[in-house]
């Protein structure tokens, strides 16, 4: 723990201390098992995080169970730590973390993943799993990122696949029955009683076989009681879910300072770029009774003064305009204003817009996705352009004053049509305004390459190489430039190009973010440390080419790493998807 002299010494100790509103106390010593969970990033980030506050208060229920939080520190108290050789702590009990039976990564993001090892290290736990010893914690992790874990394979000692709710009191009651009958832990043997849970995986009990040109030959486990395939973990009814009621309320400003309502799992459409909906398939919503009662309780638990409805496409909540007009009602006496993520066009018309705008109308978030009709046929958006122009002009008269718009390059049959159609298109959206005001409208348009993701269709696609990308980023910059009222924001080319190495690659990566790691790469998710030569030269001296994994479009029969995972989606499904898509492309001149 930093002592107040050290505290002084960080910009913002609030970070290291815990005692937040509705912080859990329990008593360390006298608890069974201890857990810690542990996010990849800064506090404000982590914090914001629903997954970890679900999983903190399921297991602080458990009566013989402590589980705590620990948070990446900032460069400036990381110093302090390394200077004077303090182990990273948890922040409820201020404990280091290999004090801790478990710890729980959550893995949202694959440029997190250097801050994975960085943390370990902090703690003084070997960073490989296969140097632990049995006094080490259960290092687990679960996530967005694991539909795909082999790069972490290394490690990690066993991954969750899909929902935490129900798992984690498997894992515990495994942990505790092993616990109370051992003086210490065997970690080979309970590894292999974890192994026996739907939706654990752990990586050392299975073993990858590649061929002579470089793609996956075969990946079976080693003992005849380990399951060939992992079935990913969801909760069936939404409204028996744990929500965490009891709302912690930070002493500093997080990202989303807020009460985050999780109105749904899942998704109804079908975007083939998505993973996400992947990862939360199938679609399940909370009864509207349920989410009004669960806002009412975090709400007199925490004093917010906002609550955010949350899912994949919260307009597609079935009567989302009678849930929000009933939860304005609600709070309108209190001073608490309700807050949308971004929803499709078609979903905003009419009386949702209205509300919409009693709630906020300082700018509307829309994805298009891509400029032309023809890609989103290709990427299955659910997009009428007339209906999309229809519903602006109404934001417009309805008080709105700036638009933003999503947009992806890197598409399959992508031309320099389609890219001038992402301008034509933000073009026309700003000019509709001159209708209402005779002024046009600001529009920010971001723009981010297309990522074939894992256990989605476009997993057979090869994704645009780096000067690809750069040609594409150019081409709109230098056609934008005529357009004043439109700003065009690109996501980083080399960021994206490494994110999708790590969302598609094998074990063998593992290396590579050890070496990545050693040179200093960390909080690669910042693009102020962001230094992709270090991790040029982690994949040169590893013997890995990256576009192995990223450029090359899969033949039908390869063998993805991560097809042991069953997410409830086929891949021959997956693949007629991916077929009909490219049906909707066309072959045009490269930029």
């Amino acid at each position: 723990m930093f002592s107040d002299n050290l505290l002084l010494q960080v910009q913002k100790p609030a970070r290291y201390i815990g005692n937040e509103w509705n912080a859990i106390h329990k008593d360390f010593d006298k608890a069974l098992v201890r857990i810690a969970l542990c996010f990849p990033d800064i506090y404000e980030l982590g914090m914001s995080n629903f997954g970890i506050r679900v999983l903190y208060g399921i297991l602080n229920e458990m009566q013989d169970v402590v589980c705590e939080r620990v948070f990446h520190p900032a460069a400036d108290a990381e110093q302090l730590l390394r200077a004077h050789s303090l182990a990273l702590f948890s922040l409820e009990s201020q404990r280091p973390l290999e004090g801790f039976d478990i710890i729980g990564f959550s893995l949202g993001y694959e440029l997190s993943y250097t801050n994975v090892l960085n943390i370990l290290d902090l703690a003084g736990i070997p960073l490989y799993s296969s140097q632990r010893a049995s006094r080490h914690p259960l290092i687990i992790a679960g996530g967005s990122c694991v539909l795909n874990p082999e790069p972490l394979a290394e490690f990690i000692d066993l991954f969750v696949i899909g929902e935490g709710e129900e798992v984690i009191k498997e894992i515990i009651d495994v942990y505790r029955r092993s616990k109370q009958s051992n003086t210490a832990i065997d970690r080979d043997e309970i590894l292999y009683k974890l192994a026996q849970i739907q939706g654990v995986y752990v990586p050392s009990f299975y073993r990858a076989e590649y061929n002579q040109d470089g793609t996956l030959h075969s990946f079976v486990p080693k003992d005849n009681g380990i399951p060939s395939r992992i079935r990913k973990r969801i909760i069936q009814d939404l409204n028996q879910a744990f929500f965490p009621t009891q709302w912690m309320v930070p002493h500093i400003q997080i990202i989303h300072d807020r009460i985050s309502l999780e109105a749904m799992r899942g998704c109804p459409n079908k975007c083939r770029f998505c993973q996400a909906r992947s990862f939360y398939y199938p679609y399940r919503q909370r009864d509207p009774q349920v989410l009004l009662d669960l806002a009412r309780q975090a709400y007199s638990n925490s004093g917010y003064e906002e609550i955010s409805l949350l899912g994949l496409s919260v307009g597609d909540y079935c009567n989302v305009d009678k849930l929000l007009r009933d939860l304005i009602g609600i709070f309108k006496d209190k001073g608490v204003g309700i807050s949308l993520p971004s929803i499709k066009a078609k979903d905003i018309t009419g009386d949702l817009l209205s509300l919409i705008t009693r709630i906020k109308k300082s700018g509307l978030t829309l994805a298009p996705e891509a400029g032309t009709d023809k890609l989103r046929r290709t990427l299955d958006k659910d997009l009428n352009i007339e209906e999309f122009f229809r519903t602006v002009e109404q934001a417009y008269a309805l008080g709105y004053r700036h638009i933003k718009l999503y947009f992806m390059i890197g598409l399959p049959g992508e031309t320099p049509q389609d890219l001038d159609g992402i301008l034509d298109l933000s073009a026309q959206v700003s000019q509709l305004k001159k209708k209402v005001d005779k002024k046009a409208a600001d529009v920010t348009l971001s723009i981010a390459s297309l990522i074939p993701k894992p256990h989605t269709p476009f997993q057979w696609l090869g994704m645009d190489d780096l000067d690809a990308i750069k040609r594409k980023q150019s081409y709109i910059f230098s056609k934008s430039r005529s357009l004043p009222k439109i700003k065009v924001d690109f996501h980083n080319r080399f960021m994206s190009f490494l994110e999708g190495v790590m969302s598609r690659g094998d074990r063998r990566l593992s290396n590579v973010i050890m070496r990545a790691w050693q040179k200093g790469c960390k909080f690669d998710a910042w693009s102020d440390n962001f230094v992709f030569e270090r991790w040029l030269e982690a994949f040169r001296e590893s013997n890995i080419e990256p576009s192995f994994y990223l450029q090359r479009q899969r033949g039908d029969l390869e063998l993805f790493p991560w097809d042991f995972i069953d997410i409830g989606i086929t891949k021959n499904l997956l693949r007629a998807q991916f077929d009909k898509a490219l049906t909707y492309s066309v072959n045009g001149s490269n930029i």
